[in-house]
């Protein structure tokens, strides 16, 4: 079994975090922006400026996110943090399911996953997830809100899985408070 660790993104870990963004799937493309842009921001944009404000993000701090590494290789990333910061979630339909008002910064979010094809299906988004889960519990969050995809009721390619499969935080005491889309549960894990 490969070791699985993690580490809190830094400009000591950028390059790390590069890597874990570009082996498949979406991250070259959106640099884990899509949540903390608006949608005119985003429309502008293009990968070189999602790159540069993720890598602000990074070197200025705290952590937007985390690293995985497969064996000391980075093999993924997630983005924690507080919904506040991650402006789009309070124009989504996120907000209107979820108990709690947006504007609480107790309240985290894990928003995006990213695992490279050649450390996918050996337990990268599971140890990122709870690392993530550890990470908030650390800062104080008061619980952490995941928006995934429930892929019992619908079929994705796994590039679509950015947001995660609701089986994943289901697994790690997630529970579900709101299923605002067929296959688009809210979930939530209180940690105080």
């Amino acid at each position: 079994m490969p070791e699985i660790t993690t580490r809190a993104a830094s400009a000591e870990t950028w390059e790390d975090v590069v890597a874990a963004m570009t082996g498949g799937g979406d991250g070259g493309s959106c640099w884990c922006q899509w949540f903390t842009m608006s949608a005119p921001e985003w429309r502008e944009s293009r990968a070189p400026q999602r790159r540069a404000a993720l890598e602000a993000e990074v070197v200025e701090g705290p952590p937007p996110g985390l690293v995985a590494y497969v064996d000391g290789n980075a093999a993924g990333w997630v983005r924690i943090g507080p919904r506040v910061a991650q402006g789009r979630l309070g124009r989504s339909w996120m907000r209107r399911a979820s108990p709690t008002p947006m504007t609480d910064p107790s309240v985290w979010a894990i928003t995006c996953l990213q695992v490279r094809r050649e450390h996918r299906r050996i337990g990268v988004t599971s140890a990122l997830v709870a690392a993530a889960v550890e990470f908030a519990r650390e800062h104080d969050a008061a619980a952490v809100e995941a928006y995934p995809i429930d892929t019992a009721v619908t079929a994705v390619r796994t590039n679509d899985l950015y947001h995660g499969a609701a089986s994943t935080f289901l697994a790690q005491g997630f529970t579900e408070v709101a299923r605002p889309k067929p296959a688009r549960p809210l979930l939530v894990l209180e940690l105080r």
